[in-house]
């Protein structure tokens, strides 16, 4: 069992982990979701608008579904398919992938 000499190891015990609790909870708390879906191909911008606007976007080989505030890579014309199999996504920062094609899906 821990032993406290004096009333300031107490405030020092409490304070660090008061500190820890609140750095962790950091890590818990959700990112907002919404924002504006931004499509770009070859460092331009194809697409811009909400991400409740339900819309699919024909680029070429690749196809994006935007649909219920997610974003989806629908179809890719690339041989690994790893942005097809991406995860939707929903929230600010989030993004899809598209390297072979040069098509970047994301939420800003």
């Amino acid at each position: 069992m821990l032993k406290l000499s004096k009333k300031g190891d107490l405030i020092i015990l409490i304070t660090v982990l008061a500190a820890a609790v609140a750095s962790c909870a950091v890590f818990f708390i959700p990112q907002k979701s919404g924002g504006t879906v931004v499509i770009t191909q070859n460092d331009r911008i194809v697409y811009k608008n909400s991400v409740y606007v339900n819309k699919t976007v024909e680029l070429g080989d690749n196809t994006v579904l935007i649909k219920d505030g997610k974003v989806k890579m629908q179809s890719a014309g690339c041989k690994n398919q790893i942005c097809v199999r991406h995860k939707a996504i929903s929230r600010k920062g989030e993004s899809i992938i598209c390297l072979p094609n040069k098509v970047i899906a994301e939420i800003r």
